[in-house]
């Protein structure tokens, strides 16, 4: 990329983004052309703590994500682009960008990364279809307490055989001595 320079205040904010995509478990971009400043605050309160919203220059952003390492994202800079950070849940995140864009077609979700891995529209749309992590790990704690409850009656098996053999033989001792 060839080197541009830039006026201080965009240099200051091209550092700022290039942090945020380093920082950022996924960075989903998107082109918001024709929302409203209301909607756009109604979705940043549906992204809630986990993800910010931020719409930003082409330049600035393209820019940033080189000196992050993911010139893998230039082709997505075209149009208007709102760049979405997630530092919390994924999915979650996914989920509010999903169900927004299903009530204001005017977002529409254009791919991004995730892991350092370049995700498309669809890809991303799969992750926003995953459980949460909080429904996974409940799901995994109820197949492990099945789990266990199987394996508790497996041993206790054995012994409870054993015990009423022992009660059969007594009984038998005790009719035949009588």
């Amino acid at each position: 990329m060839a080197e541009r320079v830039f006026p201080a205040d965009k240099v200051a904010a091209v550092e700022e983004l290039t942090q945020k995509f380093r920082d950022s478990s996924a960075t989903v971009l998107t082109e918001y052309r024709g929302l409203s400043v209301p909607q756009l605050a109604e979705l940043r309160r549906a992204l809630g703590e986990s993800a910010s919203y931020r719409v930003s220059k082409n330049k600035l952003a393209k820019r940033a994500a080189h000196d992050a390492g993911l010139t893998e994202l230039n082709d997505f800079f075209s149009g208007p682009t709102a760049l979405t950070f997630v530092t919390g849940e994924v999915v979650d995140a996914a989920k509010a960008l999903r169900d927004f864009a299903k009530n204001n077609e005017a977002l529409v979700i254009k791919g991004g990364v995730m892991d350092g891995r370049t995700i498309t529209a669809e890809e991303f749309a799969k992750i926003a279809d995953l459980d949460s992590r909080e429904v996974l790990l409940g799901k995994l704690a109820g197949a492990m307490k099945g789990s266990m409850s199987k394996a508790a009656a497996l041993f206790a098996a054995p012994a409870s055989k054993a015990a009423r053999a022992t009660a059969a033989l007594r009984d038998k001792k005790e009719a035949a001595g009588e």
